[in-house]
């Protein structure tokens, strides 16, 4: 496996070298990259922002629910209380190191900001929007975790598949729900065609660490990877131990690198 692993890195090194990225699809790999970040961020300050309001709250009978969001002086997990008009009940703040030691938790009950009551706006939004939708899947041991967005003329609601075990990192049964700024639905699209489990921290027949893996895109679904697998990716980095992680599309692939969380969209050679 690392001797095959050591081939396609070769492969792709030699791939890159021919084929000169064009202007178009360096615009798709910078937003797709850029969005990616945006998710995993919003999700960090989710995953550590609930460890530290849990550990401080102890009346979970009134928490009502949290979100998480960007602002200028970093990122924010916000937890609301079940009242009719509710109150945040809890304000988690990190850094864009995410270094807990840096990070703030203040419980003092407030009204919300005006950015924080359009992010509330929207999460209901987008639960109104998909009671009851066939489309969106739920499977067993999963969770569906939504990641509100909120820049620009943007108001968007990402929808991942988190699983509850150790080991094992799931792609795809992913979605994207766009809004307009009175927070209606505009737009709901499925990201990945079907649920791709990927199982991390094994080893080949020859006991070596297996340190990349891959999935494949169907043409309906998009040639690069998505914004949710990167997102997913950095989320998982310090558990996976890959190296790198490459989607292979009709028309390009795309290779994540863990060392510096970078992205090369490349075009797929033609046989």
């Amino acid at each position: 496996m690392k001797k095959i692993l050591l081939l396609l890195q070769l492969f792709f090194c030699s791939v890159m070298a021919a084929f000169a990225q064009t202007e178009p699809i360096q615009q798709v790999r910078d937003s797709v990259l850029t969005e990616g970040k945006r998710l995993f961020r919003s999700e960090m300050a989710s995953w550590h922002g609930t460890d530290l309001f849990l550990e401080k709250f102890k009346d979970r009978e009134k928490i009502g629910g949290y979100f998480s969001y960007e602002d200028a002086a970093g990122a924010a997990c916000i937890f609301f209380s079940t009242e009719e008009s509710p109150k945040v009940i809890g304000t988690m703040r990190f850094d864009t190191s995410f270094n807990l030691s840096k990070a703030t938790a203040d419980l003092k009950v407030r009204e919300f900001t005006v950015l924080e009551k359009q992010y509330y706006q929207l999460r209901n939004a987008a639960y109104a929007s998909i009671q009851g939708d066939t489309m969106i899947r739920q499977y067993k041991n999963t969770n569906l975790n939504l990641i509100p967005l909120i820049y620009g003329d943007h108001r968007k609601v990402y929808i991942l598949t988190a699983t509850t075990r150790n080991d094992l990192l799931l792609f795809g049964n992913d979605y994207l729900l766009e809004f307009d700024a009175n927070f209606r639905a505009t737009a709901k699209r499925r990201l990945h065609g079907s649920l791709i489990e990927s199982p991390y921290g094994q080893k080949d027949k020859d006991g070596n660490q297996v340190v990349g893996a891959m999935h494949s895109h169907l043409p309906l679904y998009g040639d690069v990877i998505t914004p949710t697998d990167l997102c997913t990716l950095m989320l998982y980095q310090r558990f996976t131990g890959w190296g790198q992680y490459m989607v292979v599309g009709r028309k390009y692939m795309s290779i994540w690198t863990a060392a510096d969380n970078n992205l090369a969209v490349i075009p797929v050679p033609e046989k």
